[in-house]
Order: structure tokens, then sequence, then C-alpha cells
């Protein structure tokens, strides 16, 4: 296994010896086309392959994307052979204690070593990155092949951006990944969260009345793009974490117009500024949880100078409805963060972030539990665990639980839940992209006890299997008439609940809950879902993506008694929801057919 890779380029050898790289030598546009056949790849079996571009339409550089798709992918991308070596390697250095013999100094040298490696150093004062330069006039971005990829995108983006600037406080670099909207031939936007770090540094600069230098690198190797994403603790540099994961320091050389540094074998780097109190309108992108993200004011990248290699690849990735490729990247940061969880909490034995909850809207957490109330503690303690604050909804299990499974989860929620005692609403802050809160980060949050009785517990009490001698027809029948539209139903059956599943005609509304608790006919059943008609109710990856993402635990589920009501539809004004509520991605007709025509399709579902 290669543990580290010199660029980009090498990690292209690689995937293609692999048989995990496909040349696509038809000529694409960088408009929608190349993320329509990038999506298809993703929603193939196993994340399909990575897709080297190799004709795009009026552009000299070809493009890459979802080189880091599957979980075989990211293994080769970090140099490991599955992803929990990451998190034991950190396991390690958790536990390393202070030598008392040579022999000890024997045993925590490698360790020692590996840490010194993780050091970014200089290059010199040439570099790959710099072999062709773009000063002054000479710049424009619209050379480069930046995508754009969803209908209704604001424009072309940069999606795979590492993003670096300095704090004026402390002069601690960062390097994030903040996606960048092209404006023109020379500026973009700077799409970093207010809960981010390249965002707390640009406020230190807002009230010093100081210009930003910023720098930002595209297509570096696969272990420095990762460590961009990775949600680190405030202060430490990411570039640690990429030669920490590479078990090799990663050579770092100083941009021409700006005094930052960056990655020497990046294929592209943009120089400049951001000026305090400078924003422009960005926006919609088609964002990883499969919405559109608004338009909002954000900050403008002034670019100075464009670099890159000769005959430089660009590199990008897609994100949309999962499965795509960021949900790889995301369990690369699960697996490399559980042993710092541990740590801050020793009874959790493993946790599980379902991509369907892109991230930040739910995580399944296994604890080996010893004393009453220990999974709310759980669930109090992970709200206020850093990037772990956003997730909206949290559900604990015994250990031993497989926790990744949907089947297990689901007849353990079924058999299980008692509606009563293990449910608990609160509110707090969330993702900036949870759209389902009535205010924008700010809104409910749930938690879920599944965990096992112990003393001082009340007991739970069971629904029952209940009687119901309705077939699907009368049940869709008794639905018609509750809501007076067309509509479908699915029931699952479980030892504690019965579930019914109903997609109606219209947007569901609280008195539609008041009136499904009401009806004597569906009195069997104790738990009800609620979508908007079209939902195939079938598919359980779309019906639990819609609950995850569209539901606002505060205002979207009523309980009465032991009985409840999930409203997972879109919302209305009408429903205490001021805000506009985006469209899900879908690409255009024209373009699916188009790739359809051009046998391109076939080609990468192979």
């Amino acid at each position: 296994m290669k543990t580290h890779y010199k660029n980009l380029r090498e990690f292209i050898d690689v995937l293609e010896r692999e048989g995990e790289l496909l040349r696509i030598k038809d000529e694409v546009s960088a408009h929608l086309e190349i993320s329509h056949i990038t999506d298809l790849a993703s929603k193939s079996p196993h994340g399909g392959k990575a897709l080297l571009f190799e004709n795009v339409r009026d552009s000299e550089f070809p493009v890459i994307t979802n080189a880091f798709g599957s979980i075989k992918r990211i293994c080769l991308a970090l140099g490991v052979g599955n992803l929990d070596e990451l998190g034991a390697r950190i396991d390690d250095i958790m536990n390393i204690k202070a030598p008392r013999s040579f022999m000890d100094v024997g045993r925590v040298l490698p360790t020692a070593l590996d840490l010194f490696k993780s050091m970014p150093r200089a290059a010199g004062k040439k570099a790959p990155c710099q072999e062709v330069v773009h000063l002054g006039d000479d710049v424009d971005l619209r050379r480069i092949p930046v995508l754009h990829c969803w209908p209704q995108d604001g424009g072309p983006f940069v999606t795979l951006p590492l993003v670096f600037t300095r704090s004026l406080a402390t002069g601690k670099r960062n390097m994030g990944m903040y996606r960048l909207q092209l404006f023109d031939r020379n500026t973009t936007g700077m799409h970093w969260h207010i809960h981010k770090d390249g965002s707390h540094f640009f406020n230190e600069y807002v009230k010093a009345g100081k210009r930003m230098e910023v720098a930002v690198a595209i297509g570096t190797d696969p272990a420095t793009t990762y460590a961009a994403t990775a949600p680190l603790p405030r202060g430490i540099d990411e570039m640690m974490l990429a030669g920490f994961i590479r078990h090799k320091t990663v050579p770092m050389v100083k941009c021409l117009t700006v005094d930052l540094e960056v990655p020497a074998e990046a294929e592209f780097v943009l120089e400049g500024y951001v000026d305090p109190g400078e924003l422009r309108r960005e926006g919609p992108f088609g964002d990883h949880t499969g919405y559109y993200s608004l338009v909002d004011d954000y900050p403008v990248f002034h670019v100075t100078a464009v670099t890159h290699k000769r005959e430089a690849v660009y590199s990008a990735t897609v994100v949309g409805r999962p499965p795509m490729e960021d949900c790889y990247l995301a369990k690369a940061t699960e697996r490399l963060f559980l042993p710092l969880l541990k740590m801050v909490m020793p009874e959790i034995r493993d946790y599980f972030m379902p991509w369907e909850g892109v991230f930040h809207n739910i995580v399944v957490v296994s604890i080996a539990k010893e004393y009453p109330g220990q999974a709310r503690k759980v669930m109090h303690g992970l709200w206020g665990q850093g990037q772990m604050s956003f997730c909206k909804a949290i559900v604990v299990v015994d250990e031993g639980l497989d926790i990744t499974g949907y089947a297990s989860l689901m007849n353990e929620f079924m058999s299980t839940l008692d509606v009563n005692t293990d449910v608990m609403v609160t509110s707090g802050i969330l993702d900036v992209l949870d759209h389902s809160a009535p205010e924008p980060l700010y809104g409910g949050k749930i938690g879920i006890d599944l965990t096992s009785r112990v003393k001082g517990e009340l007991p739970r009490t069971s629904y029952g299997e209940g009687v119901n001698s309705l077939s699907k027809e009368d049940l869709i029948s008794q639905v018609q008439e509750i809501i007076g539209e067309d509509g479908d139903c699915r029931i699952i059956h479980g030892k504690a609940n019965r579930l019914l599943i109903i997609s109606v005609g219209s947007q569901g509304t609280s008195e539609l809950s008041n009136d499904l608790l009401a009806s004597s006919a569906l009195s069997p059943f104790n738990l009800f879902l609620v979508y908007d008609y079209g939902i195939d109710l079938k598919d359980n990856s779309l019906i639990l993506w819609k609950l995850f993402n569209n539901t606002d635990p505060i205002r979207d589920i009523l309980v009465t008694g032991n009985r409840v009501v999930i409203n997972a539809c879109k919302k209305s004004r009408s429903e205490q929801h001021q805000r506009e509520w985006p469209d899900d991605i879908v690409m255009t007709e024209e373009i699916i057919q188009g790739i359809r025509q051009r046998g391109i399709e076939d080609i990468i579902m192979g």
C-alpha cells in the first residue's frame, strides 16, 4: 500500500493501475455535462470509477472528478487498508506514555518520528506549481475549466479549493475548503460559513480594517486535499494532519504576490486578497444536502496571480443528493475522529453518520451503558463537541449492535422505542445548510435513547401489534378521506411499534397530523411519517434523506400519548416557515438525453 503521493498525478497513476480510473475521451462541457456524468458514476454500485475528462470543451486542461468516491479509492488516497487504521494511529499518539527506560524510548520513537515527519517544510524558491505564471491583467480564471454543476447554480464554482489564510491575532495558518463562485476573470466569492476558521480569521481583519491575504491551491496530493475537509479544532494546522496521514512532510512554497505558503506540488494556485466590508451576492449552489443552498452575501476574493503546472490537471468534486464523492470523505473523518470522541466520552464504542443525514443531520452512537440517564448525558456531550454541535438528531444504542446496518437499526427502533420515555426534544445551533428550521442556524434537535434499561430508569411500554384488518387499498382510502387528495402508504410492523408511512397530495399541516391520530381506522398505528406526494415510499434511502433534511423536531413532530406524527413534507409560510424552501437538485432533461444519446452514459454504467 502506497502511504504517500508526491502529487495528484501520482495518485491518478495509481488509480489507473488499480482499475479505478475511467478516461473520458469524448468532448464534454464543463457546463452541466461533466456534473451529470459524475453524478451517474457516483450513484453506480460502489461509487463507480474516478473520471478523467481528457477533452473539455474550450479548455486546454483535463478535469478529474470522483477521485475519492468509493471506499477503495478513499483508502488508496489515504494510504490505508481500511479507514480505521487512521483512528488507530491517532489512538497510539494519545496513549503515549513518558519513557522510563531505553526500551521504552525504542517503543515510542517510531510514533515520535511519525509526528516529526508531519511538520510542513519549505520546498525552495522554485516549485512545480509555479511553472506557469499569470500576473495582473494576464489573470483570467475563465481559462480554467471550472464546473457549472447544476442548472440553478449562480455560475461556475471551484469545488475542491484548499483556501489558505493566516490569523491576524496569532499568525497561525488555516487551510479550509470553501467553495468559490467565479464572478469574472479575476474575482470570485469566498463562501466561508460563520462557524469556520477562515471566517473567524476574516473577522479579525474586518475589526482591524485591514485587507486579508488569501491563497488557494487546487489539485494537491490526496492526503492534503482530504485534510482541508477535516473539522480540526481551531489552531491546529491542517498541513500537519496532511503530513501525519502521508507519513511524510508536505513541501510548501512561498506565493508570488501574497505572504502565504501553499503546497509546492499543487496543480493550480490562485493568489489574492479579500477586502473587509466588501460583499457580493453568491449562489444559489447545488449543495451536498441534495438541495440548493440559497443566495446570500459573501466576501469577494480578488485574484492577483494564477500559477500552475505545465499540463496541469484540474481537480473538482460534484455534490448533490447522496451518495456522492463527499460521502466517502466524510466516512474518513468519521473513522479518524472516533478516538478523540472516546477520549472525551469513554463510554462511546462507535458512531455512524448515515449519508442520508448529509453529515450534520443525524449520528448513531453505541455506548457501554453503566448508569441511568447515560444515553442523555452522551447526547448533551456530543452537542457540546465542535462540529458535532450542529447535529440535529442523535440516536444512542447499546454496544454490540451493528449500527452501520439499516436493517438492524430499523429492527431496534421498531422493537424498542417507547415514545413516552425514549424521545428528548430540545433546541440549539444548526448547520447553516439546514433548511428545515424556521430560523437560520438555530432550531429543534432530537435525541432518541434505544439503550437497554438499567436500574433507576422507567420501564418501557409497548404499543403492540394492534389489530388491523385493512388492506393497503382500504388504508389508502382512509388516508384519502382525511387529506382529500391522492396518496400512497407503506406499513412497517415491529415488536413494539407499528409505522404507517404516507405520501399526501398537498403539504402536511398540523391539522393533518391531528386527523391522522383521530382516525379510528388508523388506531393500530402509533408512528406516522408524512411525505409529499410522488415520493417513492419503497426507496429507504430516499425516505430517510427526506426525513432527516425536511423536519424540525420542535415544529414537525406531534406527540400525543404514545403516538407520534412526523411531518417530512415541504413547508410553507402557513406552517410557521417564513424562509425560502430550497429546490431539490435535478439535472435538465436536455443534458440527460444528450449524454445518453452520445453513448457516454453506457460507458459510465459499464
